[in-house]
């Protein structure tokens, strides 16, 4: 890896370059599992990092009903909103754990899911994130042709390439590390209150029964 920063740009946007689906891309119509798996795989194969990669699969999608990521499916077929759910499941599984990920979407599925009468619809939700990812984009190439930039500094040139290579992988490492991290803290604030509401919604039952019991 020794390149200019403009053939750097160049490369890291072509090893960067991710499948993305486009909220108009997503069917209207209900889809039953087979084909909602043939959907994810055609849009999301340049993800695979090897050809025998699954991007998702039956059990997959039966797992995460069970873990409540995902509404369980009306007589067996899947609507737009269960694809855009998965949609979220299949980024942040490679980033956190499936309890974090069922923390993070659960108010996203009890406020927004299959509820015509909420603010904002699961569809614009999506729509609304998917246009900040291509912002985010070029965030995170600038991210990367820095680090680059500062492995490339440690070590002259005529060391083994292996120690600037380590140095740059590292760094990325440590980016994705500290990112992993803040997202861990903020799940953890939204477990406790997802906690302080259960525990307010108890004791007022309680005295809603003590109420009762007294009469």
């Amino acid at each position: 890896m020794d390149f200019g920063k403009e053939s750097l740009k160049k490369q890291i946007r072509e090893w960067m370059k991710l499948g993305y689906i486009q909220p108009d891309d997503i069917p209207s119509i209900e889809l039953y599992m087979d084909q909602v798996t043939t959907f994810m795989d055609k849009h999301l194969e340049q993800n695979k990092r090897k050809d025998e990669d699954k991007t998702l699969t039956k059990t997959m999608i039966n797992n995460y009903t069970k873990n409540d990521l995902l509404p369980p499916p009306n007589k067996k077929r899947y609507s737009k909103e269960h694809i855009i759910l998965l949609i979220y499941i299949y980024y942040l599984k490679n980033v956190i754990s499936i309890s974090d990920i069922q923390i993070m979407l659960k108010p996203l599925i009890e406020n927004y899911y299959n509820k015509p009468e909420a603010e904002h619809s699961l569809e614009d939700i999506y729509t609304n994130l998917y246009n900040l990812e291509k912002y985010q984009y070029f965030n995170v190439e600038s991210s990367v042709v820095k680090a680059y930039e500062l492995s490339e500094k440690a070590f002259d040139k005529s060391d083994d390439g292996y120690l600037r290579k380590m140095n740059f992988l590292s760094l990325l490492g440590y980016d994705i590390f500290m990112k992993k991290k803040l997202m861990e803290h903020i799940i953890d604030e939204m477990s406790g209150e997802e906690t302080d509401k259960a525990d307010k919604k108890q004791k007022q039952q309680e005295s809603k029964d003590k109420n009762r019991e007294k009469k």
